[in-house]
């Protein structure tokens, strides 16, 4: 039986729904050695900033029960670096790259995108909005529906290429953020970022993490995952790249009935470099006992 696996994202096809999640596997050189990149559907780089950034102090990771949190702080080599170092490696990949933008103003977002969208190898970006606006104090864009929308508006006007939103989950209504983001021109919301977390030294009466918090990622975070990809399934329209906590081909299957269409994987790349290919083999696996002949299928076929 001849199983199809890719799926499509607006103008993005992918030979598979599996991606890597930004920040779990660096610029991709780091975990290549690991794992063959080119049997994946893709990888969301490192968040890029316009300039350099050394993110927050250590210690700046701490395992919880089953999960992380961890509070880089975005640290990145800034895009100039990303095109001169980065992108010669990206490039000789057979895999789809979509890149990863953090900012702390909307010009920065815009700017960001505009030095980047000549590049070729670049097929999509992924616009995280989970970034403090150092304009309205230090607010999270991604808190406020009307800076999303704002983000949305003015990346697109620069970009022709397919334009993906990282929503929080730390808000009411995460399906609200999704219909603004479509109605501005958004081809795609991936769901989730992290939770709001911490974690105290006990012998110390301190945080762990020298930022006090952190983001949450991991099994632990799963089911609140898929609630929140339920949730803008339901309400809205648009594609969903599903991210949170997912270990194994299963947890895709889930991610897919909810209604995703692909799925990023991120601890997971932690604890095993390869799980990406083997989630693979076990979707077709898994297409193959159930008789399906196109994963995409899965998406959106159960009216729940």
């Amino acid at each position: 039986m001849k199983i199809d696996l890719s799926i499509t994202i607006g103008k993005l096809k992918l030979k598979n729904p599996v991606l890597l999640a930004s920040g779990t596997v660096g610029y991709g050189n780091e975990i290549a050695q690991y794992t063959d990149l080119s049997k994946l559907g893709g990888i969301v780089t490192k968040s890029l900033s316009l300039k350099p950034r050394k993110g927050n102090p250590p210690q700046r990771i701490v395992e919880t029960p089953s999960g992380m949190l961890n509070a880089i702080g975005l640290a990145n080599v800034g895009v100039e670096a990303f095109i001169k170092e980065k992108i010669p490696f990206l490039k000789e990949l057979d895999t789809t790259i979509i890149c990863n933008i953090a900012a702390s103003t909307i010009e920065e977002y815009v700017e960001c995108t505009k030095i980047l969208e000549p590049e070729d190898t670049i097929k999509a970006f992924e616009i995280n909005v989970s970034c403090p606006n150092v304009k309205e104090g230090g607010l999270e864009f991604g808190n406020d529906t009307k800076a999303v929308g704002r983000i949305t508006e003015q990346v697109r006007a620069v970009t022709k290429k397919p334009l993906i939103i990282k929503l929080s989950p730390n808000v009411s209504r995460i399906s609200d953020f999704a219909k603004v983001i479509k109605q501005e021109g958004g081809d795609a919301v991936s769901a989730i970022n992290t939770l709001v977390g911490t974690s105290f030294n006990i012998m110390t009466r301190r945080p762990k993490i020298k930022n006090i918090t952190g983001g949450l990622s991991g099994p632990a975070i799963k089911p609140v995952a898929l609630a929140k990809v339920l949730e803008i399934s339901r309400n809205v329209d648009i594609p969903i790249i599903g991210i949170g906590g997912i270990m194994n081909w299963m947890d895709v299957v889930e991610f897919m009935i909810a209604g995703a269409s692909a799925i990023q994987l991120g601890t997971v790349n932690f604890i095993n470099p390869n799980a990406g290919v083997e989630i693979i083999e076990g979707l077709k696996s898994y297409c193959e006992k159930t008789s399906l002949t196109k994963l995409s299928g899965l998406t959106a076929s159960y009216q729940i």
